[in-house]
C-alpha cells in the first residue's frame, strides 16, 4: 500500500493542477458542481486521487466541499484577491526581514539552489516548473525567518493564492521579471540587509498597478467578465 502512495499523490497533483487551470480559465463557472463520476472517467483514475485533488483545491479556496452534496466551484472576487495579495505581501516582507537577520549558511545554500532551479525553468520557458521551484524558494524563506508561527501563516495563505500566483506567471514577461526580483531578494538576504529584503519581497508579492491589471484582465476575460482596471 505504501508503494502506491507516491503514485496516488502524483495523480492527485496532476488532477489538481488540471482542474485548477480549468477553473481559472473558465471551463467551470462559479457555483458549478463537479461530478466525481465524470471526473473519474475523464482522468481515468479511481476516487482516491480525485478526492485528494478536490481536498487540495478546497484548501486553496477554489472549491467548497459541502457534506452529502459535493464539490462546488468558488471564484474569489476582485476585492477578495486584492486583500489576500496585500496580506501576503506583508507576511512575506516580514519573513524576508527576519530571514536576513537569522538565516544560516544551510538556509542560504538551499535558497540559492531553489533560485538556480528557477533560473533553469526560466531558460526553458516552463512556467509550471518555474512555479514549483518558486514555491520552494518562498517556503524555504518562511522557514529561514526563524518564526514558526509566521511561517505557518505565510504557508497557509500561499496555498490560498497558489492558483493565482501560478496564473500571473503566464502574463507575458512576468516570469523573467519574477526571476529578476528573486535575484534582488537573494542578494539582500546574502548581505543581511533586512530593510531591503523586506522591501523587495513586498514589491515581489504586491501584484499591483500595470501588472495587476494585466493579471486581472486574463482572469476576467477567461471567466467572461468585464475587465476592471484599478
Amino acid at each position: 500500500m505504501d508503494d502506491d502512495a507516491p503514485k496516488v499523490q502524483r495523480r492527485a497533483d496532476h488532477i489538481r493542477e488540471t482542474l485548477e487551470h480549468l477553473i481559472i480559465t473558465g471551463e467551470f463557472s462559479d457555483g458549478d458542481r463537479l461530478d466525481e463520476t465524470r471526473l473519474s472517467r475523464r482522468f481515468a483514475v479511481s476516487r482516491t486521487p480525485l478526492r485528494e485533488a478536490l481536498q487540495m483545491l478546497a484548501a486553496s479556496g477554489l472549491l467548497e466541499l459541502i457534506p452529502r452534496r459535493g464539490a462546488y466551484v468558488r471564484h474569489p472576487g476582485i476585492v477578495e484577491l486584492v486583500q489576500m495579495f496585500e496580506v501576503m505581501a506583508e507576511l512575506e516582507g516580514m519573513c524576508g526581514r527576519l530571514a536576513a537577520r537569522r538565516l544560516t549558511d544551510d538556509d542560504l545554500t538551499a535558497l540559492k539552489n531553489a533560485a538556480a532551479a528557477c533560473e533553469a525553468a526560466l531558460e526553458t520557458g516552463d512556467a509550471d516548473s518555474y512555479y514549483r521551484e518558486n514555491e520552494r524558494f518562498h517556503t524555504l524563506l518562511y522557514v529561514a525567518s526563524g518564526n514558526g508561527f509566521l511561517a505557518s501563516e505565510a504557508r497557509r495563505l500561499q496555498k490560498r493564492l497558489q492558483p493565482f500566483r501560478r496564473m500571473q506567471l503566464r502574463v507575458r514577461g512576468r516570469m523573467a521579471q519574477s526571476m529578476a526580483e528573486h535575484r534582488r531578494i537573494l542578494a539582500a538576504l546574502e548581505r543581511g540587509d533586512a530593510a531591503r529584503a523586506q522591501a523587495e519581497l513586498q514589491g515581489h508579492i504586491a501584484v499591483q498597478g500595470e501588472k495587476f491589471n494585466d493579471f486581472m484582465a486574463h482572469y476576467d476575460r477567461a471567466n467572461g467578465k468585464a475587465v476592471v482596471t484599478l
